[in-house]
């Protein structure tokens, strides 16, 4: 009888363990499942990048400001490594003439764009590296030109980042003051054939003493605005704010006045707030590219 009992005990006490043990596994299970999205590009590829761009750069004194400004504001490195770049761009004329207003999704690696309509978030449209698309009900859901929008914000906003690629010349211009603080200003144009408007030039401001950059010159010249060559008056836009996001350092603000004839900041004319900024690990495959339905927007 005592037998029997001590046997009973010992199953019973293997029960309770055997139950007591099982939420254990269940955990361990699951936290394997757990797993952070990891971004595309291998950091060996974005070390490789890196490299070349410190490297050709660091070979001019303008490249060296720039360069100086990339470490300042986080690091070439940083910027690509963080993965998809996404924000909301709100570019507002003081004149009531068309406004700009939408999130989007930036492949900063390959030089892609997704765009969604802060209006209607049916709306999108994009640049798959080699093609502009847009899909909305009807036209006024984009009056403007999605073509060479799709890129624009980047190229506002990203300064130093966007200048580590091939096709891009830099030019030093003599040290300037702004807003009370000696400047480095280095003069940005491109190669022929980079991208849709190749005539467009920046002209770079970078505190001397901290590198950032405090304000940017620069020309529309987008062949669909002037058929006929030239360019739009030269503009000066005043970074008004700035923010770190995961290490990188931009603009939450910028303020864009004509250039007057001393070069300084003449007239008001458009108010752009950048927000919601952050950065993707990854996105839904083909995300950049023409979604079913979409209409191309080709060069005219």
């Amino acid at each position: 009888m005592k037998l029997g009992l001590n046997i009973a005990l010992v199953a019973l006490l293997l029960l309770v363990g055997s139950c007591k043990e099982q939420p254990k596994k269940t955990e361990t299970v699951t936290s394997k499942e757990v797993q952070e999205p990891a971004y595309h590009i291998p950091e060996t590829w974005v070390a490789n990048r890196v490299g070349k761009a410190k490297e050709r750069l660091n070979a001019t004194d303008a490249g060296k400001i720039v360069w100086s400004a990339m470490e300042a504001h986080g690091g070439l490195a940083t910027w690509y490594n963080n993965g998809y770049l996404a924000f909301r761009f709100d570019y507002q004329p003081l004149d009531g003439s068309t406004r700009r207003n939408s999130y989007q999704t930036i492949d900063t690696w390959n030089n892609k764009a997704r765009h969604t309509s802060y209006a209607d978030s049916t709306a999108i449209f994009g640049w798959d590296g080699k093609e502009a698309w847009v899909k909305a009900k009807d036209s006024t859901a984009f009056e403007y030109d999605t073509r060479f929008w799709a890129l624009t914000p980047l190229y506002l906003a990203a300064h130093p980042f966007i200048l580590d690629g091939e096709g891009v010349n830099l030019e030093l211009l003599p040290q300037k003051e702004y807003k009370g603080k000696l400047q480095d200003v280095v003069k940005v144009t491109f190669g022929k054939n980079v991208g849709d408007a190749p005539d467009d030039f920046y002209i770079l401001y970078f505190d001397k003493d901290t590198h950032i950059n405090s304000a940017t010159r620069y020309i529309v010249s987008y062949p669909q605005y002037f058929p006929k060559g030239g360019h739009a008056p030269e503009k000066i836009m005043e970074i008004v704010g700035q923010k770190e996001t995961n290490g990188i350092l931009l603009p939450t603000g910028l303020k864009t006045h004509w250039l007057d004839e001393n070069e300084e900041m003449g007239e008001y004319i458009t108010k752009i707030e950048i927000s919601d900024v952050t950065f993707i690990p990854e996105v839904p495959e083909d995300y950049f590219s023409k979604p079913e339905g979409a209409k191309l927007v080709p060069a005219k």
